[in-house]
């Protein structure tokens, strides 16, 4: 059951009990070996925490070994939310089983995408709102920005200023809306950096993971006050 569902990489933490997930995803045409020097980091942060890099569900359509979440061959802004929605149910029944697997709680578990995986990982948390309790998207975008702001799950945004592939413009966009939308996320941009995980962005991410409480925690103890 585990090979159908998941296929990838996983680094467990030694002689200690999960408790954290983190589900890496990387970007169109990549592999989940790419995500390593990401994976690495956050184990050093999080020394309880399993982290899992699956491969792309289909093949790149590009050439190569690489894998990749949608296709994007002909991809334009009309049909890009479409083959978004079309691949998240994929997403969802390995995320499910991986949270089954380990014991892992939905709040403790997180979504972290670069470029196509970040797209994937933003979608899945509108779609799937609560299912993981954050959402790291590097140099990514919305398929279609969000009539509804995920409640459940926050949404850390991060971004090099300079991105010539995904422009920056999409994580202002986001971000703006998110917040007209009374949403829970944060964003950080990274001057002078282009289309990559950089590590000024790792950093401000982990920090964010330390530091940021969650919005719906914020208004529990208001109503509770």
């Amino acid at each position: 059951m585990a090979e159908q569902i998941f296929q990838g990489i996983e680094l467990l933490p030694e002689a200690k009990a999960v408790e954290q997930l983190f589900i890496l995803l990387h970007g169109v045409g990549a592999k989940s070996s790419d995500l390593v020097p990401l994976a690495d980091k956050l184990r050093d942060a999080f020394p309880s925490a399993a982290c899992l890099l699956p491969d792309g569900t289909f093949p790149f359509d590009g050439g190569g070994n690489g894998r990749q979440w949608f296709s994007i061959s002909g991809v334009t802004e009309e049909n890009r939310a479409t083959r978004v929605a079309e691949a998240i149910p994929a997403l969802h029944a390995l995320v499910r089983h991986a949270q089954d697997r380990f014991k892992v709680l939905q709040s403790d578990t997180a979504l972290v995408g670069f470029s196509q995986g970040a797209i994937m990982a933003l979608e899945f948390s509108v779609v799937h709102d609560g299912h993981v309790g954050r959402v790291l998207a590097f140099s990514g975008r919305f398929a279609k920005l969000p009539e509804k702001a995920p409640e459940l799950t926050t949404l850390h945004l991060l971004h090099g200023e300079d991105d010539p592939a995904i422009p920056v413009e999409h994580a202002y966009a986001a971000y703006e809306r998110l917040m007209d939308l009374n949403g829970d996320a944060t964003l950080d941009v990274a001057s002078s950096v282009g289309h990559e995980i950089h590590a000024a962005l790792t950093d401000r991410a982990i920090h964010r993971l330390q530091t940021c409480i969650p919005l719906r925690s914020w208004k529990q103890a208001l109503n509770s006050a």
